[in-house]
């Protein structure tokens, strides 16, 4: 169904506002690299994998991802020192390290391991969020990385954007938080299953956890500077012109 026209058309902003919608878009549909579509070539297999796993690695993937986000939202300021210097790459790098480590051991190292890689790739958001502009240490902020963990996770077809936090400030209050770790829960607890089994093997897990843990990475860092570049081109040119005019630049290049 063609899209109806609204003021949002990408057409009608002023050019270096639609040139940034653009740029973000395009962001938008290369954030999923080969590691995440060879992934998603097999998912059948890792989903079947993640069934067979032992009772306490499903309870730690069913029941613990909602501790672990919560833990992640409190802990933000810790989030926001593990890499303060290293930028995009060091986040990218130690995400790797981690993975290689994790995955030497087999299941068993890559359970205890992943917790510090979300806690890097949390962090790696956070700076992308002050590089556009906005507090870090702000409930908002926490917030919105914790949505991105849910919202088009690799491999989907969802583009990562929700509109609700393009807007403007949010009430956020002790509902809202358990509200959006709920929503999100299921998808994080998928992208955990998938680090674990590609690091299920040792040796050879050590090569696929590297691999896995710097594509997965780089996956949310794309994702928070659609989102955070959205969110601030929203702030001066209005959420349903700049968020309009992203989907239309979307469908236009599907």
């Amino acid at each position: 169904m063609p899209m109806p026209d609204l003021p949002g058309d990408i057409d009608l902003l002023p050019p270096d506002v639609a040139a940034a919608v653009q740029d973000l878009a395009r962001r938008a549909r290369g954030a999923n690299g080969p590691i995440m579509a060879a992934m998603n070539a097999v998912g059948g297999r890792i989903e079947a994998w993640v069934a067979r796993l032992p009772k306490p690695a499903r309870d730690m993937l069913d029941h613990g991802a909602a501790r672990l986000l919560t833990s992640l939202y409190h802990g933000a300021a810790g989030a926001q020192k593990a890499l303060p210097d290293g930028g995009a790459w060091g986040h990218r790098l130690a995400a790797a390290a981690s993975g290689a480590a994790g995955g030497a051991g087999g299941l068993a190292s890559a359970a205890v391991e992943l917790p510090a890689t979300v806690m890097v790739m949390f962090s790696a958001m956070l700076r992308i969020a002050a590089e556009n502009g906005f507090d870090p240490k702000s409930e908002e902020v926490r917030l919105t990385c914790i949505d991105i963990f849910g919202s088009g996770g690799p491999g989907t077809e969802d583009d990562g954007v929700n509109t609700t936090f393009l807007g403007s400030r949010l009430s956020v209050n002790g509902a809202t938080l358990h509200a959006v770790i709920a929503r999100v829960s299921p998808a994080f607890s998928a992208m955990l299953g998938k680090t674990l089994a590609g690091k299920a093997i040792p040796i050879l897990g050590a090569v696929a956890g590297a691999g896995i843990n710097y594509a997965f990475t780089g996956y949310y860092e794309e994702v928070a500077r659609v989102r955070f570049g959205l969110k601030r081109l929203a702030a001066d040119h209005g959420r349903d012109r700049i968020g309009y005019a992203f989907r239309a630049e979307m469908a236009r290049k599907a």
